[in-house]
């Protein structure tokens, strides 16, 4: 097995498999064996999301592991993801295939920086989209989703001031939802800024019938355009429960194995990003593979820890967040 070393260079445990070995079979197994239960975002590569006990979005699935008896969490989704599960599951053991699995949000934000910038603000309240790292979930008042962020301020009283990070364009549509002058924290997905206008354009004139369906992490021009804006959970339902055949996706195009299975008898367009590839996948969601996977729950590393005073002040706003949530019937 690799050293702790190794593991922090590469990210991921590295092992010949047996190419005979059926792998979905082999995860079953070492699942029973270990008393584990695999988590999937929505933006995984197929395989990952079939293998999964639960698929959902980052803070659905935090909760869903939680709620389970298993002793290991095998956390398919980036390195935010796998502390908030470590953060609400401390007694658990949360692996992460691989630990280069990142986020360019998170990463927006420096805790240091923020910091910093939090003190210009002392009399204002702080609340942090889900998708940060622990130490910044660490710094805040209140931790939020893309589905309860507007109603999470609407629930502030009017006067109260406040700072939204990371994400620039959820805390813009925050603002223009509830009127709220919101001081913002400049960050943004890399993957929901390259959606390009034009060619969304072009696409809509080819299928004019389409819905586009447009997460809040888009930029303001994108929005404009959507004609319905919510979280990979929303668009989902949304897709479903719509009686429209035809739809374009404004969000990482690994939810579409989901919206297929899900709706047969529907077409997804994943919508086109401004660059060569025409791909709108995050390169950070698809560093884990199932052979990745495999070897994580074999081996039982890349583990993720979260020192013990982080999870202690991290997990008070995502308490509070869950309290005016479940008040709100949200």
């Amino acid at each position: 097995m690799d050293t702790f070393e190794e593991l922090n260079v590469k990210g991921f445990v590295e092992e010949e498999i047996d190419p005979t070995l059926d792998l979905f079979e082999e995860i079953e197994k070492l699942k029973k064996e270990k008393n584990a239960v695999i988590l999937a975002h929505y933006y995984q590569e197929p395989d990952i999301q079939d293998i999964a006990d639960y698929i959902g979005d980052s803070l659905g699935l935090s909760q869903q592991a939680a709620k389970t008896d298993a002793d290991v969490i095998v956390f398919a989704g980036v390195h935010f993801m796998a502390e908030t599960a470590k953060i609400l599951s401390p007694a658990k053991k949360v692996l992460l295939p691989d630990l280069k699995a990142g986020c360019s949000l998170a990463d927006s934000c420096p805790p240091h920086l923020f910091k910093k910038f939090k003190e210009q603000y002392p009399d204002h309240l702080v609340i942090t989209y889900v998708n940060c790292t622990a130490e910044l979930k660490a710094m805040s008042d209140i931790v939020c989703t893309s589905s309860n962020a507007v109603q999470i301020v609407e629930s502030l009283p009017k006067d109260q001031k406040i700072i939204f990070g990371p994400d620039k364009n959820l805390g813009a549509y925050v603002a223009k939802k509830t009127g709220r002058d919101l001081v913002l924290w400049n960050g943004a997905c890399m993957v929901h800024e390259i959606f390009s206008r034009e060619k969304i354009t072009r696409l809509k004139s080819r299928h004019p019938g389409a819905k586009l369906l447009a997460h809040p992490e888009c930029e303001e021009v994108i929005l404009q355009m959507a004609d319905y804006i919510g979280s990979t959970t929303g668009i989902l339902k949304y897709a479903s429960n719509h009686p429209d055949k035809e739809f374009i996706v404004a969000t990482e195009a690994g939810i579409l194995h989901q919206m297929q299975k899900e709706n047969p008898d529907k077409i997804f367009f994943p919508a086109p990003p401004n660059n060569n590839c025409a791909c709108n996948d995050c390169p950070h969601m698809k560093r884990n593979t199932l052979e990745k996977l495999y070897l994580c729950l074999k081996n039982g590393s890349p583990e993720i820890t979260v020192p013990q005073h982080i999870i202690e002040r991290a997990v008070k706003p995502i308490e509070r967040m869950l309290e005016i949530s479940a008040r709100l019937g949200l």
